[in-house]
């Protein structure tokens, strides 16, 4: 009797249909330990999810990894969300991972996202009622563990920056069993007490380690708090409720007491800064108003009686000079003119003229006689020579003309 024989493909095929008609198995979720974790350059996450009885190879492509909210690593507790199917090539199956996320994390994330959705309707994270951190303080409570390196931190380093800080510490439980109305009666009792400001926090951990501050009690506790809150849970990628609800959120218990207090020797350079800037400006200004005393001083002198009095006799004493050195300025053009004067009326002096032998003759009233028409036959006459007058009578007179022809 011949059998039927079918190839090995034919029965890859076959169960490879088989597991796609089960549908159970195209959402499926599994519970296991993570193991091989291999991240591909190609984006690809290879690995074997696994328990204490069995093992499963899984993948999740890059195009999935947006559903991985975290580094997997060996060991991780996980929760995987896919489907499985057979890889036909090589007859085996696996889990193709949609969602990864840590085994036990799955529900209280959905806490938390259900209770920070109804505290933000509520408001109690709105900004206006953010209420400021103050710049300087005294007082600064604490309401963390009283053991750990996040109080060791917040006091190191206010120390550092303001040891006149007094740091006043709750010894709150801040994990496990209790450890929300640990922190709730830390938080009403430093406010009653009445500190400055107030950090709220402790160091990193897993979300069931930091669940206290997802707690609502917690979470109203800050919210009615008179005092600033500062929240300081964590590291930096961790966030609580208590960040929503807190005045200020620090991403850790370092950065929180750093914006708690103020770096004292900060505000000592910024005093000497500006006591050398307000030394500067007084000196500067001291100087301006000498300088403007000093002007307003010579100009109250200018305008004295004993200064008038000098300005007025030195404008005397300066006009009698110009006043005589313009007199002998004239009296030298005086002299000047009456010598140029004195040449000419010495040249038309009858006196030179009767020296030089030429006589002034004039009629018997005085009366200047220049030619024979102002004479008659019988005039008496007057002849002034140089040295005395001759009186004499006209008995005969002749024109130039008439003597040169007699000659």
């Amino acid at each position: 009797m011949k059998k039927n024989a079918y190839s090995v493909g034919q029965v890859n095929a076959y169960i490879k249909n088989m597991f796609a008609q089960d549908f159970m198995l195209h959402g499926i979720c599994v519970k296991g330990e993570v193991s091989n974790c291999k991240y591909h350059s190609s984006g690809h996450i290879y690995f074997t999810i696994k328990d204490e009885k069995a093992a499963m190879a899984a993948v999740m492509f890059a195009g999935n990894r947006r559903g991985l909210g975290f580094y997997m690593q060996e060991g991780d507790k996980v929760l995987v969300t896919g489907s499985i199917e057979v890889y036909e090539r090589d007859g085996r199956y696996q889990l193709y991972a949609r969602e990864i996320e840590k085994d036990g994390e799955g529900s209280l994330f959905l806490q938390f996202e259900a209770l920070k959705h109804e505290l933000e309707e509520m408001g109690m994270f709105a900004d206006v009622y953010k209420k400021p951190i103050p710049k300087y303080i005294r007082t600064l409570g604490v309401v963390t563990a009283p053991t750990g390196a996040a109080v060791q931190d917040i006091r190191n380093i206010a120390g550092r920056r303001n040891p006149f800080v007094q740091v006043i510490l709750y010894p709150a439980k801040v994990q496990g069993d209790g450890s929300a109305e640990s922190i709730v009666n830390g938080i009403r009792m430093l406010d009653a007490f009445g500190v400055d400001v107030m950090i709220v926090g402790r160091g990193g951990g897993s979300i069931e380690d930091l669940w206290a501050f997802n707690e609502e009690m917690v979470a109203r506790a800050i919210f009615e708090c008179e005092t600033p809150v500062i929240s300081a849970v964590g590291h930096e990628t961790d966030t609580t409720i208590a960040d929503f609800v807190a005045d200020l959120r620090a991403p850790t218990p370092s950065a929180g007491a750093e914006l708690a207090v103020y770096d004292v020797y900060e505000l000592f350079e910024e005093l000497e800064n500006r006591r050398l800037h307000l030394k500067r400006s007084i000196a500067w200004r001291l100087d301006l108003e000498r300088s403007r005393l000093e002007r307003l001083r010579g100009l109250l002198a200018a305008k004295s009686p004993a200064y008038q009095l000098n300005e007025k006799r030195q404008y005397a004493v300066s006009l009698e000079e110009r006043l005589g050195q313009r007199l002998e300025r004239m009296l030298q053009e005086a002299k000047y003119r009456l010598g140029i004067l004195s040449g000419r009326l010495e040249g038309v002096s009858p006196a030179k003229k009767l020296g030089q032998g030429l006589a002034f003759v004039t009629d018997e009233e005085g009366r200047r006689i220049s030619g024979i028409s102002g004479v008659a036959c019988g005039d008496e006459i007057q002849v002034r020579l140089m040295d005395g007058t001759i009186w004499a009578e006209v008995t005969r007179t002749s024109t130039a003309s008439e003597k040169t022809e007699r000659q």
